[in-house]
């Protein structure tokens, strides 16, 4: 049988999923950053707040993503142990060679029967909601004032040049963690990520 994603879930390092359980519903939002780590580490954090959930990684280069890609899902069809969760955690996905404008019809099928789908996508080629997530760097690094952003404090960083929620420091276990495809136990900055599902996005 073909392995369609890994999860990453609380007790083990990044394996494949089956037998996920339910949960609320949280509709689907794509994540960008400028920030390499952050471009990982925004769309997990993202994804685990909402406790069940399917990263597609559309923007590629996750090593973890692998198996059957969204592009397959699209052009065979998906199966049913594809359509929902099977086990409660995070599943990823890796996009494949397809346009986010073509992925847009199969996303939507299955965000039909996930509680939560997360797009991690790169510049601004995804056309839905989008949550820009900004590191807050000093000096000529600093973000220029803009629209809402998600906004990441670092050492020595400025102030967040426009509105949204400033989360908390993101500690080097936590990112390491989770590059290696592992969810934290317990996460301040994984909780805070929460509160994006229910602010309004571009």
């Amino acid at each position: 049988m073909l392995k369609l994603t890994r999860v990453l879930y609380q007790k083990y390092a990044a394996h494949m999923f089956g037998d996920m359980g339910g949960m609320g519903r949280f509709g689907v939002l794509a994540v960008s950053s400028p920030d390499p780590v952050l471009s990982v580490a925004g769309p997990l954090g993202l994804a685990a707040s909402a406790g069940t959930s399917l990263v597609i990684d559309m923007a590629g280069g996750l090593r973890f993503a692998s198996g059957r890609t969204l592009a397959d899902v699209a052009g065979e069809g998906p199966r049913l142990d594809e359509l929902s969760p099977g086990r409660q955690g995070v599943a990823v996905i890796a996009g494949g060679p397809i346009p986010a404008v073509d992925a847009i019809a199969i996303i939507e099928q299955l965000a039909a029967r996930w509680p939560a789908v997360v797009v991690r996508v790169s510049g601004e080629g995804w056309p839905g909601s989008t949550v820009p997530v900004e590191p807050l760097y000093p000096g000529w690094l600093a973000p220029s004032d803009r629209g809402a952003a998600v906004w990441q404090p670092v050492a020595s960083g400025t102030r967040p040049p426009g509105p949204g929620p400033v989360l908390p420091r993101l500690l080097a276990r936590t990112t390491r963690q989770l590059l290696a495809g592992r969810m934290p136990q317990r996460s301040r900055w994984i909780d805070a990520w929460r509160q994006v599902w229910s602010l309004p996005w571009a």
